[in-house]
């Protein structure tokens, strides 16, 4: 008996030039959608067709996953940015990934924004709105991914934006539901089946484990494995399997939601 359907999703095309990250070919098989990198903290357009050609072959939802204009900290550092450079920033680089994915016969489905640029929005009202409009101005067809409760959710919700909650297998938990700092110990998971038991419990019993012992509840659409985790294959292999045998269908949001 089918319990419910959700996605797994990744972020990929995060090489540029001749450097990769992470290994796309082969956590291709084991996602639903995929948030690919638009030239701002990672990838650049040879990798974003390539990444695009990979998700199309294998049936996998295509998403935008704009970011602060930062190689060289990946987009992990804070910037100080008016609320137009934002907005203008996601309509760029969400229109470099709509324009590519239709050269090859495919189009977006989601936006999900990357790093620093997240945990920003999901920290100021404005930011959050800034975004929210960009969206909606682009296509308010498109489906915003963010963590389930925050002010994307809320403020997307509000605009008559599909908004798909999404939960981290690989990330330790705070008690606010958000994710625990990279820079402190423990804030990545990379056990495989300790991932997979917590993306199970979310998904079942609506709750997540926080680092201070307490738990927070859940209600997930989408499950998030980062690509540069290390060991990022083997933990969704393992996230998959689980999903599966526990009653779940995986399909990509798009899809569905």
């Amino acid at each position: 008996m089918v319990k419910g359907v959700v996605d797994i999703n990744c972020d990929m095309g995060e090489g540029f030039g001749a450097y990769d990250i992470g290994d796309d070919r082969t956590v291709i098989q084991y996602i639903s959608s995929a948030n690919i990198a638009c030239g701002y903290h990672a990838g650049d357009p040879v990798v974003m067709e390539r990444t695009m050609r990979l998700a199309l072959e294998h049936g996998v939802g295509i998403g935008a996953h704009p970011g602060l204009p930062d190689l060289q900290g990946f987009g992990r550092r804070k910037m100080d940015l008016s609320l137009r450079e934002a907005r203008l920033m996601i309509l760029y680089q969400l229109g470099a990934a709509r324009e590519i994915a239709g050269s090859v016969g495919a189009s977006v489905g989601h936006i999900k924004l990357h790093g620093q640029f997240s945990d920003m929005a999901l920290h100021s009202e404005e930011l959050a709105g800034a975004v929210v409009d960009a969206v909606a101005a682009a296509d308010p067809s498109l489906i915003l991914v963010t963590r389930s409760g925050g002010l994307l959710h809320r403020l997307g919700e509000a605009r008559g934006l599909r908004v798909a909650r999404e939960v981290f297998a690989d990330r330790a938990y705070q008690r606010d539901g958000t994710g625990v700092p990279r820079r402190l110990s423990g804030a990545l998971i990379t056990d495989a089946q300790e991932t997979a038991r917590r993306v199970v419990r979310m998904l079942t019993d609506h709750l997540v484990d926080t680092v201070d012992g307490q738990t927070y509840r859940v209600e997930p659409h989408t499950v998030c494995v980062h690509g540069d985790t290390p060991g990022a294959t083997g933990i969704l292999a393992a996230v998959r399997e689980a999903v599966l045998a526990a009653g779940f269908e995986v399909r990509p949001i798009k899809d569905w939601l």
